[in-house]
């Protein structure tokens, strides 16, 4: 399948609703409004294909973006080019779902969402704390560092009330992260929670957000979610 055969299927499967929603959480024209499972079946005749990916994600339609995202090859990916993945990505949605996803995949990611974490850039940071539930709730526990991610908790304590609105979710959701599915931390996570109480995420044009990490861990736990970790973190 080639540039512009991708580019009419994801056309096709636009709808005007989808499409509506997407600009209602930050996306802008040029896009199609397709939903991502209606992806897979397009996604399931290329598999990977880099070079594909690139042109995709080049084109600035969110569609085609997130699209990109599926069929990159992570392992292929340097440093660089997930920097420039990010400089295109404008909003939340292409940081962490798309380049945080596809950055989880990659034997950098950890490098990489460190220093997107440490660039006092809101999307940057937010995608680097996305990074981290990728793969925290996909790759076994051994693989990380417990001292790090200890230190991680702390940051998150000591400055989620006053960072960047989109950071503050994506950290929110790394507290969730550990709690759930990082056993080495999980009572330090359960701890840290209870502390940081109620985020408040400030939205543009819609009311805030109230997050709260220590009652959405209670919930999984509930649910007998302890110790989750997905088998996949790209569709």
């Amino acid at each position: 399948m080639d540039f512009e055969t991708v580019m009419q299927e994801l056309e096709a499967l636009g709808k005007e609703r989808t499409k509506k929603i997407y600009i209602s959480n930050g996306a802008h024209e040029p896009l199609f409004g397709v939903a991502t499972g209606a992806m897979k079946p397009i996604a399931k005749k290329i598999k990977i294909n880099q070079t594909l990916a690139e042109e995709l994600y080049a084109t600035g339609n969110y569609d085609a973006m997130y699209f990109a995202g599926i069929i990159a090859d992570p392992k292929v990916m340097t440093e660089s080019d997930f920097d420039r993945w990010m400089d295109a990505a404008y909003f939340y949605m292409l940081s962490d779902y798309v380049v945080a996803v596809t950055l989880s995949e990659s034997d950098i990611a950890q490098n990489v969402a460190d220093k997107w974490i440490a660039s006092g850039n809101e999307l940057r940071m937010s995608a680097g704390w996305s990074c981290y539930c990728w793969l925290l709730g996909n790759r076994k526990d051994h693989e990380f560092s417990g001292s790090k991610i200890s230190d991680m908790l702390d940051i998150v304590k000591n400055t989620i009330h006053e960072s960047p609105e989109r950071t503050k979710s994506a950290m929110n959701n790394f507290l969730y992260t550990v709690g759930i599915s990082y056993l080495p931390l999980h009572e330090k996570a359960v701890e840290t929670a209870m502390e940081v109480g109620t985020v408040e995420v400030k939205r543009d044009k819609k009311k805030s957000s109230f997050l709260n990490a220590s009652e959405s861990i209670q919930k999984e736990m509930d649910r007998g979610k302890l110790g989750f970790k997905r088998k996949y973190v790209r569709c």
